[in-house]
């Protein structure tokens, strides 16, 4: 299909970049899994065996990124309220389509990992484009280092194609040749995640969306959208403090949190 180039967009390619963070570990994507009837097949006549290995596939299927079964999930909707200078932002996360990314965020709100976090990217000119924080080195190449491990939690790409039951894990919509659109699009007021070139890399950075940014769709997890505020997130300059994050509604949708 042909895209039809928008005005400014080699500026924009450029910009694009600082979604992509520098030097972040992530998770490797997991080799597909042979499909049930093949493996089936190939395995002995015997009945429990064959049963066994159809239960394995079966989870191998579910958990198409190593680990993400134990990652937070939001199962249903939440809602966020981030005050920056002083006045708040209301965001909707939406656990139905994305629920990794809106239950790791709502998991990182609650442990007060945004509380005193800056915007360490905000690109208004020469068209409005992103207001990117929530990296806790402040320079746009850090993520949330869990304190049981000591090491950098990563969350999959994560993104339901318009229509389906369930999001696609660790492809972006081109590598999985999906050619429908997402549930969540990049609309201004958009809430997703940054990640580096690796799909599965993901971790505290996310960005507003400060206009329609269609382009991205398919590439970069959206999971909620301001409600209220937008006029505060326009306002964003880079540098500015989120004072504080707190879930307001749906906290009990939140499971697998530690």
């Amino acid at each position: 299909m042909l895209f039809k180039f928008p005005k400014y967009f080699l500026v924009t390619l450029l910009v694009v970049g600082g979604l992509i963070l520098n030097g972040c570990s992530a998770q490797e994507v997991a080799s597909q899994a042979t499909s049930a009837e093949t493996t089936i097949a190939a395995a002995d006549s015997d009945t429990t065996a064959q049963a066994n290995l159809a239960s394995e596939v079966k989870n191998e299927a579910k958990e198409a990124v190593p680990g993400m079964s134990d990652l937070p999930r939001l199962e249903g909707k939440a809602i966020v309220v981030m005050t920056v200078n002083g006045s708040p932002i209301t965001i909707e996360l939406n656990g139905d389509n994305a629920p990794i990314s809106a239950g790791n965020f709502v998991d990182l709100v609650q442990k007060g990992v945004y509380d005193g976090l800056k915007f360490h990217r905000v690109v208004k000119d020469p068209q409005p484009f992103v207001a990117q924080g929530g990296d806790p080195k402040g320079n746009g190449t850090g993520g949330y280092i869990d304190e049981k491990t000591g090491s950098e939690r990563t969350i999959p790409l994560e993104i339901t194609p318009k229509g389906a039951d369930e999001p696609i894990y660790g492809k972006t919509f081109k590598q999985a040749r999906i050619n429908k659109a997402p549930e969540l699009q990049h609309k201004a007021g958009a809430l997703a995640m940054a990640r580096s070139q690796n799909p599965n890399s993901a971790s505290s950075q996310f960005y507003f969306a400060l206009a329609d940014l269609a382009f991205l769709d398919g590439d970069y997890a959206v999971f909620g959208y301001v409600t209220q505020g937008m006029d505060v997130v326009n306002k964003i300059q880079q540098g500015d403090t989120i004072e504080s994050a707190k879930v307001s509604e749906g906290a009990d949708n939140l499971k697998n949190a530690d």
